[in-house]
């Protein structure tokens, strides 16, 4: 296993303020094997259960019992770090934590939950001003590398502040794999392509669609699957609930529930219009995009190369957006501008110490080019930097940096 440091970061300031810290996302996205690689060597011991287990569920229901249990196999002054998986299974979590923390001020508890609808209101409502909710992601394409190949992740370091990008065919094939069959760790690990889709294929089947059976009807899942299907196809595209209710057979309040129970798994991603002007804005529609792209793909049903593929502009821009949203700060928005006379920019993130826009562009440039609505919105917004994501070029023109796809950690 790779240790995927910016979380161990991100944990570590959080746990400096308050003494609870949950690890939220997806099934199968990584959180358990964060949680596990979590350095210890800083508590007194470190105890792991799993939520899941029925028996360490029947430990939370009284605030003695868990006291003891945690004397017995932590220590006698409960002084270390606490590691719960799955905590959402656990009724009465969020209150018992409280009161545990609360009581034991030198315990620290370390949670992940996957995409359970009642987290987030559980920890608003029990555990406001004690807690950090962390989401975590899949696997950006630094730490795709990092799994993969250490030669080819000290290559791609390397070019973080280099303008030359010759002899990097090998990042290049490298990158179109991870476009295709997405940053899942298990399938990112194994190098077998058949055996990629079918974890995929497994993912989506077993968890997904497993998961979602609680929160659907037994009379829609049928125009559900439709729901998912359509989605996948509309990537970077405006979300219309009218078009998708009748294409799907779903009454429109079901297919708008059904799109928000997607985005609160961490299966989709609703992105908001970004205005100043309300009357600029041609619509209040959110955009649509994926998680994990090849989650997106085992939907969509194809695993086509890149270069022959009608969505790789889609596929492009998506990636684009999960490495904007693993970088954003705590107080930073992503949006995307689009305006009723035509202007577009594919996204622009804001928060109060830095801006920035983005055009994405799945294309290779001999030179660099102007983009006068990417331009003229820095201009009129007061953005700080502008990027142009493409497929070559990495160099500075007009104010614009073009940033190649291999290394947008470049980009914020």
């Amino acid at each position: 296993m790779i240790a995927r440091d910016n979380y161990k970061t991100r944990i570590e300031t959080a746990f400096k303020s308050l003494p609870i810290v949950v690890l939220i996302g997806a099934r199968q996205v990584g959180k358990t094997s964060i949680m596990k690689m979590y350095p210890t060597e800083d508590f007194k011991s470190t105890l792991f259960l799993n939520g899941q287990d029925p028996d360490v569920a029947e430990l939370f229901e009284h605030l003695s019992t868990i006291e003891e249990y945690l004397r017995n196999y932590l220590n006698a002054e409960l002084d270390g770090l606490l590691m719960i998986d799955e905590f959402q299974f656990i009724d009465g979590i969020a209150t018992m934590l409280k009161l545990l923390t609360d009581k034991h001020e030198r315990l620290k508890v370390l949670c992940s939950g996957s995409s359970s609808l009642d987290i987030q209101q559980r920890i608003d409502e029990s555990l406001a001003g004690r807690v950090r909710v962390i989401e975590v992601l899949s696997l950006s394409f630094s730490e795709y590398l990092l799994f993969k190949n250490d030669k080819l992740f000290q290559l791609q370091q390397s070019l973080q502040n280099s303008g030359d990008t010759s002899l990097t065919k090998a990042l290049h094939q490298a990158y179109q794999e991870y476009l295709i069959y997405g940053g899942l760790p298990r399938v990112a690990l194994n190098n077998n392509i058949e055996e990629k889709v079918e974890l995929l294929n497994d993912i989506y089947h077993t968890y997904l669609l497993h998961d979602v059976r609680r929160y659907v009807a037994n009379e829609h899942f049928v125009a559900f699957n439709r729901l998912l299907r359509l989605l996948a196809t509309q990537i970077g595209n405006l979300v219309n609930i009218n078009e998708l209710s009748r294409e799907s057979g779903l009454p429109y309040f079901d297919c708008e529930t059904y799109i928000n129970l997607l985005q609160q798994m961490y299966i989709i991603k609703l992105i908001e219009p970004y205005y100043t002007n309300r009357r600029k804005v041609i619509s209040k529609m959110k955009k649509v995009y994926f998680c994990d792209l090849g989650l997106r793909n085992i939907i969509y049903g194809s695993f086509n190369e890149m270069a022959f593929r009608t969505d790789n502009g889609a596929i492009f821009e998506n990636e684009i957006l999960l490495e904007l949203l693993r970088k954003r700060r705590a107080d930073e928005i992503v949006n995307f501008y689009r305006t009723s006379n035509g202007t577009e920019v594919d996204f622009v993130v804001k928060g109060s110490q830095r801006s920035a826009a983005i055009e994405c562009k799945h294309k290779r440039y001999e030179k660099p080019i102007s983009f006068t609505a990417l331009s003229n919105l820095g201009k009129d917004e007061n953005i700080d930097k502008l990027y142009v994501a493409n497929l070559n070029l990495n160099c500075e023109y007009k104010g614009l940096n073009f940033v190649p796809c291999i290394v947008a950690d470049k980009i914020m």
